[in-house]
């Protein structure tokens, strides 16, 4: 038996056919349904001329049809397009283009955008419209439900574990890059990462899954998650879904669009969840102050279900971390350093544990080398960029040029280098310092932003902040804090840079702080740092 995705899902699909596999809203799945929904899916792909390597977009907001469609698309070989719900236009062309997109999954309230490409993408074969309200009418599509009674389960087949598995990257800076990974490479990686987490025992034999699923599900111990992040993000569909999914958990997504604190409590509550992935602080905060306002009767949630919360792509501070903690004592936070090319590390905290922001566990297979490929040494104080081994990436879709940059060789070691600064304590911690691309030149002194940035979330009155680098006369770059108030405070610039000063090397203060109503961050809460230096800028004149 293959360690493929969807092989697993199908095994587990066999052992607990009758227990509730997806949830969304109202609706739920058992795991028969959840294969007998995704095989259909599979026939209709491949009666519509698609086969093994074929990609197929998935634009929709999270939903049960979501899960079902990937679990589609792998069934029959192919590969499923994460497509972000925000891209208008050139951008979703660029990206259904970019992919060789022969079919795509929408919602009908995004069939308007979908409607301005159709007739660029030569290789469509088949438009599928998930019914969520009204919406513009695309020539040819077809109804998803129509198309699942219009199809038989397609039979089950073997896979091969070097089928192509690919998620696409906003990242920082340039066009979305579709990251490359082998289904067993990935499959595998998930399981030795996510199992201990799950009360699993990481296991080599794909085979070997299902029975331990189905003796959780006799001592009534499995799973139920929510991934409140987008599932077309990494972090909501690696950390929220698939982990979970592969230790036989029930996934639960909200229903609202944007993170609505509340309905993520309530959700809780009434369905018992184990683990909830969030996104850093963009997401924690809200969930704090809603805890804290309790229920429209005055009573407090019930959090007692929660054994974790895990959370990766932005920054999530020590002092949010310990208000999660006092407020739900018995929950594990994972904190994972990693991107969508590699993970690198990670942070635990748990009540009683003293916590740092930034300060991570280095993974086994992850190193910190400097620009001519040496090693750091803990403690030397030097910087260098992280990189991360193990189960690493092929490369980015159709672009060798930035393949050959991230993904490099290192004394027979192959190694992601996702663009990460770090510095090494004396006891191997991994010190993060930021994203390269974002570092500030200002006076000839390098600044991280997110050093910056978290010193400026600490002083009271301040809600969120990005910070960024404006082209100045003087120096360079200036930096620059874009900051939202905290509701009722009135929070001046001139008290925030004396307060970072007192936190920080005098040269990494702000030099100006543009106060906002909302940080400009992407669904997932990753920093939109593109709008935050326009918004600077603009400020600036």
């Amino acid at each position: 038996m293959e360690m493929h995705l969807a092989t697993v899902w199908e095994s587990i699909a066999d052992a607990i056919p009758e227990h509730a596999a997806i949830t969304h809203g109202d609706t739920t799945r058992t795991w028969a349904e959840f294969d007998d929904r995704g095989a259909r899916i599979a026939a209709a792909l491949a009666a519509a001329g698609l086969g093994p390597d074929s990609k197929v977009g998935l634009y929709m907001y999270n939903c049960n049809e979501y899960m079902e469609a990937h679990h589609g698309v792998l069934k029959m070989r192919g590969v499923a397009i994460n497509v972000n719900y925000r891209y208008l236009d050139e951008e979703l062309w660029y990206l259904l283009d970019n992919c060789d997109a022969e079919a795509i999954v929408f919602h009908a309230s995004l069939a308007d955008r979908v409607a301005k490409v159709v007739d660029r993408l030569p290789d469509l074969k088949l438009l599928v419209v998930v019914d969520d309200g009204p919406g513009t009418a695309v020539p040819g599509e077809r109804g998803y439900e129509e198309l699942l009674g219009a199809h038989d389960p397609m039979p089950r087949i073997e896979r091969s574990e070097d089928d192509v598995y690919m998620l696409y990257t906003g990242g920082t800076t340039g066009m979305p890059k579709g990251v490359i990974y082998a289904v067993g490479g990935l499959t595998a990686g998930l399981i030795e990462a996510g199992f201990p987490l799950l009360g699993l025992e990481p296991v080599e034999r794909a085979e070997d899954i299902a029975a331990q699923v189905r003796s959780l599900a006799d001592a009534d111990g499995l799973g139920v998650s929510i991934p409140c992040a987008p599932l077309m993000h990494g972090t909501g569909c690696w950390l929220g879904w698939f982990i979970p999914m592969l230790g036989g958990a029930h996934i639960v997504t909200t229903t609202n669009r944007s993170l609505d604190a509340h309905e993520v409590l309530r959700t809780i509550e009434h369905h018992r969840a184990t683990a909830i992935t969030i996104v850093g602080d963009s997401f924690a905060k809200p969930l704090v102050r809603a805890l804290d306002e309790g229920t429209p009767d005055g009573t407090a949630y019930d959090m007692s279900s929660v054994r974790l919360f895990d959370s990766s792509g932005v920054m999530w501070t020590a002092e949010v971390k310990n208000q999660m903690i006092d407020r739900i004592p018995q929950a594990i936070l994972i904190d994972a350093m990693g991107s969508t090319e590699g993970s690198m590390g990670t942070q635990i905290t748990m009540k009683g544990v003293p916590v740092e922001t930034a300060k991570f566990i280095k993974g086994p297979n992850a190193k910190v080398f400097t620009d001519d490929d040496r090693e750091v040494t803990p403690g030397s104080d030097e910087v260098g960029m992280v990189a991360a081994g193990g189960n690493v990436p092929l490369g980015y879709y159709k672009d060798e040029e930035k393949s050959a940059r991230t993904f490099r060789v290192i004394d027979g070691v192959r190694y992601s280098f996702p663009g990460d600064f770090a510095m090494l304590a004396e006891d191997g911690t991994l010190i993060l310092l930021g994203r390269g691309s974002q570092v500030i030149n200002t006076g000839g002194e390098k600044v991280f932003p997110e050093e910056v940035e978290e010193a400026v979330k600490r002083v009271d009155g301040v809600l969120d902040c990005l910070v960024v680098g404006i082209d100045d006369n003087t120096y360079g770059q200036a930096v620059t804090a874009v900051a939202s108030r905290v509701d009722g405070t009135d929070i001046d610039e001139a008290t925030i840079i004396k307060a970072v000063k007192s936190d920080l090397a005098g040269y990494k203060a702000p030099k100006s702080v543009v106060f906002v109503d909302a940080v400009p961050r992407a669904p997932n809460g990753k920093a939109d740092y593109r709008s935050a230096k326009t918004l600077a800028e603009a400020a600036a004149g």
